[in-house]
């Protein structure tokens, strides 16, 4: 898609701090961190959001969180990370290109959720 801001990265014509790459994934450093350890994993074809996946998309889906483990330990985070993909506008979802953000570093990430 055109205009879309991960596919112009896939594109290389926007640059990123590329950490993996294959045929099916891309991952990068995220440019506003959350964590010490804060990774995006996107598929390099655009897929919206996990609200638009379907059977086709389970190949990649499984792609993105096989390579998470040892992407989240090679950059910091061996003893455990956690995997969050927003989808759509209750979710909080910014960019609309389906990513994972593997999140981690030397510390407990946290409560998953504030109570409300």
């Amino acid at each position: 898609m055109e205009d879309c801001l991960f596919c112009r990265i896939v594109a290389g014509r926007i640059p990123a701090r590329k950490v993996f790459e294959d045929d099916e994934i891309l991952a990068f450093h995220d440019i506003n961190p959350a964590r010490p350890v804060h990774l995006l994993v996107i598929p390099k074809r655009h897929i919206t959001s996990l609200a638009t996946v379907d059977d086709a998309d389970i190949p990649v889906l499984g792609r993105m969180l096989a390579v998470a483990n040892r992407l989240a330990a090679e950059h910091g985070s061996p003893d455990g990370f956690r995997v969050i993909i927003n989808t759509g506008r209750i979710g909080h979802q910014e960019v609309q290109h389906l990513h994972a953000h593997i999140v981690g570093g030397p510390d407990p990430v946290g409560p998953m959720l504030k109570r409300i």
